[in-house]
């Protein structure tokens, strides 16, 4: 995790999010790679090696072990984890400002773009679940990849735990770009005849020669540095993810868009098309609270056995 984040300190001084193009193509194909390598190695649990899992329609049994409410929390945090891998508004803007000019509008780019990505990674991510579920079971592991220990061909689990490695390298730039880009914007509106935050000067390594803003590679280094301690520190992945799914996804992927979009085509309060609008918003705005509740609910489970800078067990 240390060296992750020394890292992601280097790669953060990167300047701004249309630099990341040839990064954001490594991640995405690492993430094919680790993706097909779980459900390849799930099919071949199923069918090589006639395995199944204890398994049913109806998921998780009940037991003495497993309360339905505990099935309920598993299933709102599992949800909240989707939320997070759905979301992908706040990056959105800056995707599409990065589009090459052609004749179709960049609008109409976009929309092809986030139909085709929306669609491939439900597939996907149906796929693991799926095949994961039925290899394993009620034991399903939470990180689909640490079951396979027993196969024979381990070198292809390391070789997908490099490609998670090398995608949330890249993954960590993209979303944390537009957040440097959104503090640095505020700091040279609210301070602009600051020489700290507005003045680059060129430094030279060797042959090579860059402009350094003094206040971008400070506060970015700062922000990796707080962010892989806390990261270290609070070891509970899965219920963080949920939780941070579950607070993003209403008023980002919901809200804001239902709004705008009411705005733009000037849709009058009280028809059926704003009630129906308002209804969908509402209802997504209940299954984000049920998601935190869930995430909440795991992590305060997890703290009971907490010790700060150790992985969970």
């Amino acid at each position: 995790m240390i060296g992750f984040g020394i890292l992601e300190i280097f790669l953060s001084q990167i300047p701004n999010f249309s630099k990341l193009t040839g990064l954001s193509i490594v991640a995405a194909i690492m993430s094919f790679g680790y993706t097909f390598i779980g459900i390849g190695l799930s099919i071949f649990k199923i069918v090589k090696e006639h395995r199944r899992g204890r398994n049913s329609i109806m998921g998780v049994e009940i037991g003495a072990e497993f309360s339905a409410s505990d099935k309920i929390w598993r299933m709102f945090a599992a949800t909240g984890d989707i939320a997070f891998a759905c979301t992908y508004a706040q990056i959105l803007i800056d995707i599409q400002d990065t589009l090459k000019s052609s004749l179709e509008p960049e609008s109409n780019v976009m929309k092809k773009a986030s139909v085709l990505s929306a669609s491939t990674m439900t597939t996907i991510v149906m796929m693991c679940g799926c095949l994961g579920y039925v290899a394993f079971g009620d034991n399903a592991p939470e990180n689909l990849l640490t079951g396979f220990g027993d196969q024979d061909a381990m070198w292809v689990v390391d070789l997908a735990n490099v490609f998670i490695v090398v995608h949330l390298v890249g993954a960590y730039q993209i979303f944390a770009q537009p957040v440097f880009r959104v503090v640095e914007t505020w700091a040279n509106k609210r301070w602009p005849k600051s020489g700290f935050i507005n003045t680059d000067r060129e430094i030279s390594i060797g042959k090579i020669k860059m402009n350094m803003n003094l206040f971008k590679m400070s506060w970015r280094i700062g922000f990796v540095a707080v962010a892989s301690v806390i990261a270290m520190a609070l070891p509970f992945f899965s219920d963080m993810l949920a939780l941070l799914g579950a607070l993003e996804y209403w008023p980002l992927v919901v809200y804001f868009p239902v709004e705008m979009h009411i705005a733009q085509n000037k849709i009058a309060k009280g028809t059926k098309r704003w009630m129906a609008l308002q209804l969908l918003s509402m209802t997504c705005l209940l299954i984000s609270i049920a998601c935190a509740a869930g995430a909440l609910q795991g992590l305060n489970k997890g703290l009971h056995s907490f010790q700060p800078f150790k992985t969970k067990d």
